[in-house]
């Protein structure tokens, strides 16, 4: 289920934050991702960068790294006043980690499909073009999803990367 969607204050400061956490993966290396999460009252509890170059690990993106940490350290119940927030929308890996996480709200820079037109065919990022909305509305849980926010901005930190793999 998706919850009808609604911005809130600190949206895009936090959101930046994500955007700047994508750019100090891209410079120790690792694809242009970053994600942070913050809980009920708006402190940041975590972040996390992409860790698919550095670590060799595919499946090392920024929210799904991000959803592992979460997951080990907070309970359902609290994680469901969470939202997580990241540069670029969760593709389907990355929103099925947050579903079974059990973080209540996702707030996205770039769309998953301007992501797609902006990387193309490149090995590194197959990017698919499915929406986190619609992953969230095949479960059971109600995750609420605010965006594509800051397109412009969260897309500043991919110039040149794709085209220099």
């Amino acid at each position: 289920m998706t919850a009808a969607t609604g911005i809130r204050e600190n949206d895009e400061t936090y959101l930046r934050l994500s955007i700047d956490v994508a750019r100090r993966s891209r410079e120790r290396g690792d694809h242009p991702f970053g994600a942070i999460l913050v809980g009920p009252d708006g402190a940041v509890l975590l972040e996390a960068m992409n860790t698919c170059g550095t670590e060799g690990d595919r499946t090392g993106h920024a929210e799904r790294n991000l959803m592992t940490a979460a997951s080990k350290k907070y309970d359902v119940e609290f994680l469901r006043g969470c939202t997580m927030y990241t540069s670029a929308e969760p593709c389907a890996m990355c929103a099925g980690s947050v579903y079974w996480t059990g973080v209540g709200r996702v707030v996205h820079g770039m769309s998953e499909k301007a992501l797609k037109d902006l990387i193309g065919p490149d090995p590194e990022n197959l990017t698919m073009d499915l929406p986190c909305r619609t992953v969230f509305a095949s479960g059971q849980r109600c995750v609420e999803v605010v965006g594509p926010l800051l397109e412009k901005e969260s897309a500043v930190v991919h110039e040149g990367f794709w085209t220099g793999l």
